[in-house]
């Protein structure tokens, strides 16, 4: 680890327990995927990857062949899901390096079955049907003809077929009822058909642990793995470990006199003599910018509120009255210090954003220190 005083510690053995805890919610036989795309929601793919499968996890998934790339040259040998069809010129890839591509075109299947045929293979993929998010997938209603079809062609085999939930989280929600409604319709169409669906998933993390009618044979668990909740609703329902944390370490303390600003702008400016710790990480290794003035920091066990504009490299906290900061000091902007803590929630609710996307941010530019 290169030396900085900023780094993401990141609790392997939090994501072995979270995948326990949540292939617990499920009956015997389940088989549950561990997403780790976006470098693992910014925990870091390979180590997290292995400390799933260690957990129990059945299968990985990541979103783009790049990702899928990077665990096959660490040597994670795992079923290997992508969530989302790649080009068609990317079929070598797909087949050389033995990954499970999502289909929801007929252009891809057939450039697929081509690949297959040429190098005498047989390539497995999973059918993408759109129940109503409107995302990705073929249409509900289209879905067992398509299926129909991709079977005449040569070198390529439906092992699954599944659909994505776009309010799961929300108990009671017509929408997600409909969603369901509109994938147990088609999968029936498709048997109509004479094709086999095969595995069949559809729950995400929210899913997994608030419906259990969706578990079909996997699911499909990303951000609660991470040990972060899906939303409100589920906070109840499961017990995870947060894994991970950022911390940092005081590089300057300095005494500023009243009426004095911090920052760009000046957009802050002290009310009384005062003083000020600078940290030295910033909207570069996940800060968002958007947090100036309106976050906080543990310092000696102490909630501190940052002070003027979160910069590139830099932000900055007041120091209480009675407490004694000096260079070094640790500084804990996600997880606890003492009897205080600060959730990846909080941060996200101030910046008006969700967990996962200041997750994935806090891996941009941070080093990771690996927990075992």
């Amino acid at each position: 680890m290169i030396p900085r005083y900023a780094h993401a510690e990141i609790d392997l053995g939090a994501i072995a327990h979270n995948v326990r805890s949540l292939k617990a919610l499920t009956r015997n036989g389940t088989l549950f995927m561990a997403v780790v795309k976006a470098d693992a929601y910014g925990h870091g793919a390979v180590p997290v990857a292995r400390a799933a499968l260690a957990g129990g996890a059945d299968r990985l998934a990541v979103a783009t062949i790049s990702e899928a790339l990077e665990l096959r040259e660490a040597g994670v040998t795992a079923t290997l899901h992508l969530l989302q069809e790649p080009p068609p010129s990317s079929t070598h890839l797909v087949l050389e390096n033995d990954l499970l591509p999502m289909v929801t075109t007929r252009e891809f299947g057939v450039a697929l079955s081509r690949a297959a045929a040429q190098v005498g293979a047989r390539a497995l993929y999973h059918l993408k049907v759109d129940t109503g998010m409107n995302r990705i997938g073929v249409r509900a209603e289209d879905a067992a003809e398509f299926a129909s079809r991709l079977g005449d062609l040569p070198g390529i085999e439906l092992e699954g077929t599944c659909t994505h939930f776009a309010t799961a989280e929300q108990p009671g929600d017509w929408d997600f009822e409909r969603q369901v409604e509109r994938f147990e319709e088609a999968l029936e169409a498709i048997r109509t058909e004479g094709v086999s669906p095969g595995i069949v998933h559809a729950a995400n993390s929210a899913a997994t642990i608030l419906h259990s009618k969706t578990h079909y044979d996997m699911v499909r668990c990303g951000i609660a793995m991470y040990g972060l909740q899906p939303g409100a609703t589920t906070r109840d329902h499961v017990a995870l470990r947060p894994a991970m944390q950022v911390k940092s370490r005081v590089c300057l303390v300095k005494r500023i006199q009243m009426g004095e600003g911090v920052s760009y702008g000046l957009t802050w400016r002290a009310a009384a003599p005062t003083t000020v710790a600078t940290l030295p990480l910033g909207y570069a290794d996940g800060v968002h910018r958007i947090l100036s003035n309106k976050m906080s920091v543990l310092l000696g066990g102490r909630r501190c509120q940052q002070v003027g504009r979160v910069t590139m490299d830099q932000i900055m906290a007041e120091v209480p009255r009675g407490l004694s900061v000096t260079v070094g000091d640790e500084a804990v902007i996600v997880g606890t210090q003492g009897n205080e803590s600060i959730t990846m929630e909080e941060l996200a609710e101030a910046a008006g954003t969700i967990n996962y996307e200041m997750a994935c941010a806090f891996g941009m530019r941070l080093e990771r220190e690996l927990i075992q």
